[in-house]
């Protein structure tokens, strides 16, 4: 069964969820269970499932954030990536250090050493795994980043949890401080951070969060009878779908994400939750800021895409 056919079949009772633990567990089934092992190759269909089963906005956002990890390493059930600083999460801004410790003068030849502060780590105090964003130095015009794959309870780790956030109070967020810890070689992931993970990432989240809290959207619009609703939300997944199956940088990817999330906002302004129970009106109402986070950096992922197909494109075409 494949994501379109799990949101249109037999409604499913939502997953009574009391914590990010349980909808992990919840995640965890469904990727065992049959409907899931017998899903098409589309990363998209595991955010869609567990969104769709989720009880509110703020769990199908986590089953979206846990997929598009998924897409990026098939090992990361319950990890964080970490990359925002005091400076923000662009590249530039990133100040936690990866050093080498030979280069300190120690015997432990080949082995790294990670020191540093992330100020807003998603799910990180529930996490297994941390992929910290690290840089190992500078040059005239870049800061050189590598991701780091460590396991979150490691020796010179500490975690403050921050306060809830209005809205999606059940998701937490993390202050991490990284004081001389080991890092072994095979943990240090290959090829640049920012190219090969930070930036694709970004795409991946957005495609997948995006799915996971359509295929909510379907949940509630099915029980007051939306079918309009249904119809159009159905048909954004399938378009995400697909766009999971192209390069995640490649800017026609951009431009084509950005007229699906477009189409999802219009969406969002034309739902109206009050054919849902008071509780579910409540969340949605509350959780619904969530969904225009990061709006600006889309916006300019958009023109940035644009102004690249602009300068290859023949003059006058």
């Amino acid at each position: 069964m494949d994501g379109i056919a799990f949101l249109l079949g037999p409604t499913l009772p939502a997953v009574a969820l009391d914590s990010p633990e349980r909808c992990f567990e919840m995640l965890e089934a469904l990727d065992e269970s049959r409907g899931l092992r017998c899903a098409s190759r589309f990363s998209i269909d595991r955010a869609t499932m567990g969104g769709f089963c989720a009880d509110r906005l703020g769990y199908a956002f986590l089953a979206g954030y846990r997929a598009a990890l998924l897409a990026i390493d098939a090992s990361l059930t319950r990890a964080s990536l970490c990359a925002t600083e005091e400076g923000g999460a662009h590249p530039r801004a990133i100040e936690t250090r990866l050093v080498r410790v030979e280069d300190d003068g120690a015997s432990r030849t080949g082995a790294y050493r990670l020191d540093g502060r992330k100020t807003f780590a998603t799910l990180a105090s529930v996490a297994d795994t941390l992929l910290v964003v690290a840089s190992v130095g500078r040059n005239a015009t870049r800061n050189d980043l590598r991701v780091v794959r460590v396991p979150a309870r490691r020796a010179g780790i500490a975690m403050n949890v921050r306060p809830p956030l209005p809205f999606t109070p059940e998701i937490p967020h993390a202050e991490i401080t990284f004081r001389d810890v080991q890092i072994e070689p095979g943990e240090v992931l290959e090829g640049d951070g920012y190219t090969h993970v930070l930036k694709p990432f970004r795409t991946m989240e957005d495609m997948h969060v995006t799915a996971a809290w359509l295929a909510y959207l379907v949940r509630l619009a099915r029980s007051a009878g939306a079918r309009d609703v249904v119809a159009r939300a159905v048909a954004s997944v399938a378009a995400l779908r697909s766009l999971s199956e192209r390069d995640p940088s490649a800017a026609d990817t951009h431009v084509a994400l950005a007229g699906v999330l477009a189409q999802a906002a219009t969406l969002l302004d034309d739902w109206n939750p009050d054919g849902c129970d008071e509780m579910t009106r409540e969340r949605w109402r509350r959780d619904r800021p969530l969904l225009d986070v990061a709006r600006n950096v889309r916006n300019l992922r958009r023109e940035a895409a644009w102004a690249q197909i602009d300068s290859i494109r023949p003059p006058g075409a």
